[in-house]
């Protein structure tokens, strides 16, 4: 092996660790920006916190109406499907579709653009008045304005018309 291609493997051979234990920049808390975001029924304030394990999306819901506040979070998988017990929808609250009890959300995700937008699908078995239904829902996590704003669109087979969410990164306290 000649040097210069010595030194480009141990240059790589260093700069690997440093690649693995960057940040994504999805990789935070983001906050609602309601007055540019779908109605948000049933709810009054919405903190989405994403985090990356490999290849594994952490994607948490802080919710919010008055004094009551909730948490749930979906973990997908980029690398595989993933089955999602108590899978979460921001609207189930308002519509009362609700998850099925025992249900297991089917989702599977991967990378749009190079990176810049998530794309999750699922099928979430939902308990409707006539007994239990599949809903399918398809999402977009999409990074814009410079990686300080993420714009979420989700198309659900029980709505016509998408629901678009518009959130701002929060900053970290130093």
């Amino acid at each position: 092996m000649t040097t210069p291609r010595r030194l480009l493997l141990a240059t790589l051979l260093l700069l690997a660790p440093l690649a693995a234990s960057a940040t994504s920049p999805f990789d935070g808390r983001w906050r609602l920006d309601t007055a540019r975001s779908s109605a948000l029924d049933g709810w009054s304030a919405w903190d989405l916190v994403i985090s990356m394990n490999g290849s594994r999306v952490s994607l948490r819901h802080d919710m919010q109406w008055r004094s009551t506040k909730h948490q749930a979070t979906n973990t997908v998988d980029t690398a595989a499907p993933s089955e999602i017990a108590d899978f979460f929808r921001v609207e189930q609250r308002h519509m009362a579709l609700y998850p099925a009890k025992g249900g297991k959300t089917a989702a599977r995700a991967g990378w749009l653009d190079a990176g810049r937008t998530l794309r999750v699908e699922a099928d979430t078995p939902i308990e409707i008045s006539q007994g239990r239904a599949v809903m399918r829902l398809y999402c977009e996590y999409r990074l814009i304005e410079g990686d300080q704003s993420l714009v979420l669109i989700e198309l659900h087979s029980s709505r016509p018309q998408p629901l678009v969410y518009r959130f701002n990164r929060v900053p970290q306290s130093p």
